[in-house]
């Protein structure tokens, strides 16, 4: 069963000509029931900025750090 997250940057990031800002916040669901997003390489994570925000989040060098997240659906 997947499970929703709204995932939020916790600060501003510029690394390799490319801004992240708190304001681009993704509403992720995971394919699997899992307690964290980022469990397989923040694979849907990478695939939401990049579909929404057309931000590269491996090009970036973004970590979970870097993000909040909390789950919707409880």
């Amino acid at each position: 069963m997947p499970k929703v997250f709204r995932i939020t940057p916790k600060r501003i990031k510029r690394t390799n000509g490319l801004v992240l800002t708190p304001e681009m916040s993704v509403v992720v669901t995971t394919r699997q029931y899992v307690f964290d997003p980022f469990y397989n390489s923040a694979e849907e994570v990478r695939e939401a900025y990049m579909r929404i925000y057309g931000f590269d989040y491996r090009r970036a060098c973004c970590s979970k750090a870097d993000f909040s997240y909390e789950a919707l659906d409880k």
